[in-house]
């Protein structure tokens, strides 16, 4: 007799400059790091509907030699628990350190994880049984949303007026919308 299968999961991924902090060109101190308003409430509403949030995010600055990762990985503790003190706890976060052109040494390469690539989605999508084709991506760039449709994200989000060359499901211009729309969407108790 077979046994069923666990049903797998919708996620939100987040891209992370332009969507959960103000861009500010290769942000990698916490004091330059400035959360975008409302991120915390759509990232409620998503742990109130059991939704993962998984952060996927190209860090170039890394590759360059803007940063290390050792700086980029203080900041990403210092972010996730702001997120866990917010009650909305991030599952994981995936990034890209590449630049295929930019890069320095052994950051100068091609990488199937930097987006618009689909790796860093696929990669959490078999880390923690994820169902793509139901979950949402919200990115602030044409290479996040090719990157979500190349992985099959059911939904995607531009947010910003950031449009050549993308073509969301839907183009937001605050985080505020996406929160009344996902909640709409989910029918959550706001």
């Amino acid at each position: 007799m077979e046994s069923a299968s666990p049903r797998l999961r919708s996620a939100l991924f987040l891209d992370r400059d332009g969507v959960i902090n103000v861009e500010k060109n290769y942000v990698h101190r916490i004091e330059d790091f400035e959360f975008l308003d409302g991120i915390f409430d759509l990232c409620r509403a998503a742990t109130e509907r059991n939704m993962p949030i998984v952060v996927v995010t190209n860090q170039a600055g890394i590759g360059r030699g803007y940063y290390s990762e050792a700086q980029f990985l203080t900041l990403t503790d210092w972010m996730r628990a702001r997120f866990e003190e917010e009650r909305a706890p991030i599952s994981a976060v995936y990034f890209c350190p590449y630049h295929p052109e930019q890069g320095i040494g052994e950051y100068r390469k091609e990488s199937f994880d930097r987006k618009p690539n689909p790796g860093m989605l696929l990669r959490a999508r078999d880390d923690l049984g994820l169902d793509l084709a139901r979950s949402i991506l919200i990115g602030d760039k044409a290479s996040d949303i090719a990157a979500a449709k190349a992985a099959g994200v059911g939904l995607t989000l531009l947010l910003g007026s950031d449009i050549e060359n993308a073509t969301p499901n839907k183009l937001v211009y605050s985080l505020k919308e996406v929160c009344t729309f996902f909640k709409d969407l989910y029918r959550c108790v706001g």
